[in-house]
């Protein structure tokens, strides 16, 4: 029996999820199980993200910006049709930005933010399948450790809490496109390779609407 895959009407397929969540992990692998086009946020290249977790307040709008602008260079160029791959596969929306936003900014900040962001949605491609990993803050706190980046040493847990409760948010009444909510709190898709498999064919049967991954007990973590 092959590997399960993306189904052909999986064009362009995004990952998302909330520091930590595997998200890269998950896009990298369903790229490489597809023969995908991989699209990965350029998140190291901004300027101020070291500075933003060693004082959010004064660096959060200087932040959100470089990422904004970042994120649209990148959407732009995912509008163009892609000749030489069937499937492309993200590990962000665009919309990402706007929760990361509300957030950490405030009061004029937002506000020019929002307008910004207008501008330039339009513009962002619109997935035909988003799979929101969400996890607990306690796995993502494991997760962001065991990767071992400088700038995440000192995460603040209220902070992760605050964007668990936003992505929580935003994916709970999100209606762009079909989205497939995965509870990946207790879960392998890297070392388990039945789980991926699962996850892969989940991935497939979702058509339209949200639809919900809860893994069976067999699947999951004593974490």
């Amino acid at each position: 029996m092959p590997d399960p895959t993306l189904p052909d009407h999986l064009g362009y397929v995004v990952v998302e999820g909330v520091i930590g969540a595997g998200k890269s992990t998950l896009a990298q692998m369903l790229a490489a199980r597809a023969g995908g086009r991989l699209v990965l946020e350029e998140f190291e290249e901004n300027p101020f993200l070291g500075t933003f977790y060693q004082d959010r307040d004064r660096w959060a709008f200087q932040t959100q910006l470089a990422f904004l602008a970042s994120r649209f260079k990148q959407q732009k160029a995912l509008a163009a049709r892609d000749l030489f791959h069937r499937h492309v596969v993200a590990d962000y929306t665009f919309d990402k930005d706007r929760i990361f936003a509300h957030v950490t900014l405030s009061g004029d900040e937002v506000q020019l933010y929002e307008t910004l962001f207008g501008i330039m949605e339009p513009s962002a491609p619109v997935p035909d399948l988003v799979v929101y990993l969400r996890s607990s803050v306690d796995r993502l706190l494991h997760n962001v450790a065991l990767r071992g980046r400088s700038y995440e040493a000192d995460m603040d847990p209220a902070y992760l809490t605050e964007l668990v409760d936003a992505y929580d948010r935003y994916f709970f009444h999100y209606t762009k496109s079909p989205l497939l909510i995965v509870d990946a709190s207790r879960i392998d898709f890297v070392g388990e390779r039945a789980t991926f498999d699962e996850l892969v064919r989940q991935i497939g049967n979702v058509r339209g609407g949200t639809a919900y991954f809860n893994p069976p007990r067999t699947m999951q973590l004593a974490f």
